[in-house]
């Protein structure tokens, strides 16, 4: 059983759902994907999946590494409910890369029992390079979600990880600004050899702390959190082109990026009142970490218009 029940801020959300109890069928997710390098591109070796969990192929779309494997996941129940237990296992074998995206946005939906949880494993082997770039999340009206992300790689390998959290359904009838129950991130990084490198979680909720308050969010709604785990001169390079803090007060937007411990990489952070621009920030950050790591750049942003 997939679980994270032990955590303190899970305990006042114990109760089964009326229709399906947690972790029932239906609602356990699962998600295995294995890559490896074949000839001079990575190939996607193994995939296991378990609805609503679900990736079809690797696609090779990115222009400038047409080598890289890109790999879209998807799920069937249009979001996270309340009871569903997800997990996604990534490994990289040895001089292998890839970029893992999502569909769309990550609906958390409106719950009045239990929560929805993630476990995310990502192992990577020596000089590997993945991206981890999922879209959005959008937590509505009284959900509780949980997710927690480890990470264990060498010192030659990189990963790029980033999220954006968006406030709830911000233009949905008179508006859903932070009136979700509960929102817990954990991200772990650790050394082959079990040498832990740092640990962030963060936890909020908002009917219980104001996360409007100054020191907080304050006037801002949407939070973009991207980390660099590479070698310490990879990660110099990349804070040489983005140590400077922006303060941009017509758009509003705020960032900034600090160097992990233990010489683990770079941790950047972004604030904003809309998503576009916070994604343009984040998008600005992942391409000098690709140009700095690969010399390669990632292709122009695709226009919907």
């Amino acid at each position: 059983m997939i679980t994270l029940d032990s955590a303190r801020e899970l305990r006042p959300y114990q109760e089964q759902p009326a229709q399906l109890p947690a972790g029932y069928n239906g609602k356990v997710g699962v998600l295995r994907l294995g890559f490896e390098r074949h000839g001079d591109r990575t190939i996607l070796r193994d995939l296991y999946r378990q609805s609503p969990l679900l990736v079809q192929r690797a696609l090779y779309w990115d222009e400038e590494m047409p080598q890289l494997p890109c790999v879209m996941i998807l799920t069937t129940s249009g979001g996270v409910l309340q009871g569903d237990r997800l997990q996604l296992d990534v490994d990289l074998a040895p001089g292998s890369q890839a970029h893992l995206v999502t569909q769309s946005a990550t609906k958390i939906q409106e719950m009045d029992a239990n929560y929805g949880a993630q476990l995310q494993r990502f192992t990577l082997g020596e000089d590997t390079y993945l991206e981890f770039l999922p879209e959005p999340v959008i937590p509505y009206r009284g959900s509780r979600f949980v997710t927690d992300t480890r990470v264990r790689l060498p010192e030659s390998a990189t990963m790029l990880y980033g999220e954006v959290l968006q406030p709830g359904r911000k233009h949905y009838r008179d508006g859903e600004l932070f009136a979700y129950d509960l929102f817990s991130c954990s991200l772990r990084a650790q050394r082959p050899d079990g040498r832990r490198l740092f640990v962030e979680k963060f936890v909020a909720s908002p009917g219980q702390f104001d996360v409007g308050r100054v020191g907080v969010m304050d006037r801002f709604h949407v939070f973009g959190n991207v980390v660099l785990l590479t070698n310490a001169e990879r990660a110099a390079r990349v804070y040489e082109r983005t140590r400077t803090p922006l303060w941009d007060e017509l758009t509003p937007l705020a960032s900034g990026v600090s160097r992990l411990p233990n010489d683990a990489g770079l941790i950047f952070k972004v604030l904003g009142q809309e998503t576009e621009p916070v994604r343009a920030a984040v998008r600005a950050f992942c391409v000098a970490a690709r140009e700095e790591v690969t010399g390669q750049t990632f292709p122009p942003a695709f226009s919907w218009r």
